[in-house]
């Protein structure tokens, strides 16, 4: 029989559109996926929303009430006049919501990645810096969320903060939340069990806060050690702040912003080779929860 008798030899088969290969909505539906697992585990403990509250909301209430008259900070940008302490503590309050938030998200990825969803998903055909950068957006939105709900619990505290700047500070808050949450995930991939994380966050988040502008300007730190002053300006977390604090007054600051992206990019880049099983330190271990590379 020739070639031509026979229909099915002489037309191959048709290939099913998308099949064997990934597309750009199934990368959205992962990120989607991944997004409102986060936001509804958020939203479910309603505890955790409380606890990330407690902190800001008793330096604002406690602690700047009683600085209030001496810490007030001289007439430096991004303020135009004197302001209380309360007024110049608040922007960096609420980037520490963001800190705390990154590195609980990372906590919850230290045992997702172990037992979890995470491990799942991680063995999927989707590229891993395609999931590791999903939840780092999911845990973005959810830091977002409670930095706002803070600021809104701070303007009845008379912060002084102009309407446009709750909207200006969006892309500063997105700038910083990734950035705190890249860093939170590389080091997530350097502890294998939940224990060993908690010591790694009270080196980590400590530091970080105290030792940056959110608390004091850096004049005043300047004024008493040289050396924290240059420890303060080379930690990332001062220009998040900065970013942020200009961001709400409706102006730009753009060294804050380069170091904030170099940082995020850099971490994020670093969590994802760790965490790719043939050439970072997941290759070490054996992948997640100890799979074969």
């Amino acid at each position: 029989m020739s070639a031509s008798s026979n229909p099915a030899a002489a037309s191959p088969a048709k290939p099913v559109p998308h099949a064997g290969r990934l597309d750009a909505v199934g990368y959205l539906i992962a990120l989607g996926g991944i997004v409102r697992r986060e936001l509804l585990r958020f939203f479910h403990q309603k505890e955790r929303f409380f606890s990330a509250m407690v902190r800001p909301l008793v330096w604002l209430f406690i602690f700047a009430a009683g600085f209030r008259n001496t810490l007030g900070t001289s007439i430096t940008p991004p303020y135009e006049t004197y302001v209380l302490y309360e007024v110049y503590v608040v922007p960096g309050l609420a980037v520490m919501i963001q800190l705390f938030n990154g590195m609980q998200s990372s906590l919850s990825m230290v045992y997702d990645r172990e037992v979890g969803s995470m491990k799942v998903l991680l063995t999927s055909p989707y590229p891993r810096w395609t999931l590791l950068l999903a939840k780092l957006i999911a845990g973005v939105s959810v830091s977002i969320v409670q930095a706002y709900a803070f600021l809104a619990i701070a303007w009845f505290w008379e912060t002084g903060i102009p309407p446009v700047g709750y909207l200006a500070a969006l892309p500063a808050f997105l700038a910083s939340g990734l950035m705190l949450g890249a860093i939170g995930l590389f080091l997530s991939s350097l502890v294998r069990q939940l224990e060993n994380f908690a010591s790694v966050m009270n080196f980590v988040i400590f530091p970080m806060f105290f030792a940056s502008s959110a608390l004091y300007p850096l004049w005043q730190v300047r004024a008493s050690s040289e050396w924290l002053y240059l420890v303060c300006q080379a930690n990332p977390f001062t220009h998040a702040v900065e970013l942020v604090r200009f961001a709400l007054y409706g102006r730009f600051e753009p060294v804050a912003c380069a170091v904030v992206v170099g940082t995020g990019l850099l971490f994020f880049t670093l969590a994802v080779i760790a965490y790719d099983p043939g050439r970072g330190i997941m290759a070490r271990r054996g992948g997640p929860a100890g799979e074969a590379a």
